[in-house]
């Protein structure tokens, strides 16, 4: 009787030491992660989607109650309106609690420099206190930096990490990009080619001004006279880093970093502007 109940004993505790071992896995993992947007246009929900295929992580809509449905200088003129206004924009309830999650994946169209207000919202509504919130966005020139900014400082007790970046015009071109941010960071398994540094900041000649003419020449606002560049080549590509001269719209001289890219047989477009 004795040896039974040892035995007994011994099942009991080698059961106990597997769940601990189970449990402490699924931790090491960093826990569930979600992926949680607001698009208008589309552009911001493909993005949200590719993350959520290749990470294999749940994707959640942020939904205005009173839907944002003009084009963008209406959408802006809107989100304008509402700021001077004070008006706190409406979303639906959303079908999970991220307090389930571990990390968030955040995605917003970049809205005056900042993040959308139905995203603006949800961030005034809830606390994500000790999450790991990794930002993506997608814009007509840049952003992400100065939104990630306010997503850290509306949510001071979370990490914020900035995340993915992509131009409305180049989403297409998204999937690969993503793939390579998502290695890069630790957030999925793989390997990447390590890209090699941007040479020495050196005065633009004739040649680099004409590259940065035709990548942003036609952009439907002046982005600026390019002063200096940093170059490197990799995969076929010849990647710019310009350094930009322009003006405030009071008149204060300000310089922005502009990223171009060449594909061998492309023309040349810009990526983003960094303010």
């Amino acid at each position: 009787m004795k040896s039974k109940i040892i035995v007994s004993a011994c099942v009991m505790l080698v059961a106990l030491c597997s769940c601990a071992g189970g449990q402490k896995s699924e931790n090491e993992e960093g826990g569930k992660t979600l992926v949680l947007y607001y698009s208008q246009t589309g552009a911001t929900k493909a993005v949200a989607e590719e993350i959520g295929k290749q990470l294999e992580a749940e994707v959640v809509a942020i939904e205005a109650e009173e839907p944002y449905d003009g084009d963008y200088p209406a959408t802006i003129e809107r989100w304008r309106q509402e700021k001077e206004a004070g008006v706190k924009v409406g979303i639906k309830p959303l079908p999970v609690n991220p307090e389930d999650y571990e990390t968030i994946f955040l995605g917003f169209p970049v809205w005056g420099g900042t993040v959308a207000s139905p995203v603006a919202t949800f961030l005034a509504d809830n606390s994500l206190k000790g999450k790991k919130i990794v930002t993506f966005a997608t814009f007509g020139s840049g952003g992400l930096e100065s939104s990630t900014a306010d997503v850290a400082a509306a949510q001071p007790e979370a990490e914020v990490v900035k995340g993915y970046g992509v131009r409305n015009a180049l989403v297409a071109k998204a999937p690969a990009e993503i793939e390579r941010f998502l290695i890069e960071n630790g957030f999925k398994e793989g390997t990447v080619t390590v890209l090699p540094d941007y040479g020495e900041n050196e005065p633009v000649n004739e040649g680099e001004i004409e590259i940065f003419n035709q990548a942003c020449g036609d952009y439907q606002f002046p982005l600026g006279t390019p002063v200096s560049v940093e170059k490197r080549s990799y995969e076929g590509i010849d990647d710019y880093k310009f350094t930009v001269k322009s003006q405030t719209p009071d008149g204060n001289e300000t310089t922005a970093t502009i990223y171009v890219v060449v594909a061998e047989g492309e023309t040349p477009v810009f990526t983003r502007v960094v303010r």
